[in-house]
C-alpha cells in the first residue's frame, strides 16, 4: 500500500486562531485539495494525522468534528480526491498522552492499522511538532509553508527540526516534487530490471 501522511490545519485547510469550530470556519488552502487529488490519482492513499486539543477543551464536540470532516470529504470528492482515513488526538496537551504531536503515537496507529512499514512513508505538515512526530515514527517529514507559526521561506530551518526534513511552499508543491520522484525513481527501477533481464550468460 502507497501511502502519505498529511496534517490537517495549516497544511490542508486555513489554520485558524482558536481551532476550527464549526464547518463554516473550514476553508481548504488553495490548491491542497488538488493536491490531495493528484496523489490518489499517482496511486497513493491519503491519510490525515491532526492534533484536535479543541476536543479536550470542550470547543466542540464530535458531531462538529464529524460536519468538518464531511464538508472536507465532499469538497475533496468535486475534484475527484478522498481521505482514507482521519486520525487524531482529542487530548489537551496538559493531558501529556502519547498521541498528541510531537510524540508519533498517531503515526504508529496508522502503521498498525495500515500494517506498512513507516520509513516508506512520506509525512507533511505545517509545524515542528509535525515534523519531529513524523521523525520518531520514523516516516520521510516535508514541512509546507503555509501554517501561522512557519519558518520564513528564505531562511534555514531552526536547529530544532529534524535534518532530514525537506521543506515545500504548499501541499500542491510537495505533491508536485513528490510525485515527479517517485515516477523518476520507478522508471530507475524498470531501468534496471530491463537491463538485467537483458543480460547475457557468458558462459
Amino acid at each position: 500500500m502507497k501511502l502519505v501522511i498529511v496534517d490537517r490545519d495549516g497544511t490542508v485547510c486555513v489554520e485558524r486562531e482558536g481551532y476550527i469550530q464549526t464547518p463554516d470556519e473550514w476553508e481548504a488552502l488553495p490548491g491542497a485539495l488538488d493536491a490531495i487529488a493528484r496523489l490518489n490519482q499517482a496511486g497513493y492513499h491519503v491519510v490525515v494525522a491532526a492534533n484536535m486539543p479543541g476536543l479536550g477543551r470542550g470547543l466542540f464536540d464530535s458531531a462538529a468534528l464529524n460536519a468538518i470532516h464531511t464538508k472536507m470529504a465532499k469538497q475533496l470528492a468535486a475534484v475527484g480526491g478522498r481521505v482514507e482515513a482521519i486520525f487524531f488526538c482529542p487530548h489537551a496537551p496538559e493531558e501529556a498522552c502519547s498521541c498528541r504531536k510531537p510524540a508519533p503515537g498517531l503515526f504508529q496507529k496508522i502503521g498498525e492499522r495500515y500494517k506498512i512499514d513507516l520509513k516508506q512513508v512520506h509525512a507533511v505538515g505545517n509545524s515542528l511538532s509535525d515534523a519531529q512526530a513524523a521523525h520518531a515514527a520514523g516516516c520521510v517529514p516535508h514541512l509546507v509553508l503555509t501554517g501561522r507559526h512557519a519558518p520564513q521561506a528564505d531562511a534555514p530551518l531552526p536547529p530544532d527540526y529534524p535534518a532530514a526534513t525537506r521543506v515545500h511552499a504548499d501541499l500542491a508543491a510537495f505533491a508536485t516534487a513528490f510525485i515527479a520522484e517517485q515516477e523518476s525513481l520507478a522508471a530507475a527501477t524498470r531501468a534496471q530490471a530491463a537491463e538485467a533481464g537483458g543480460a547475457s550468460d557468458p558462459t
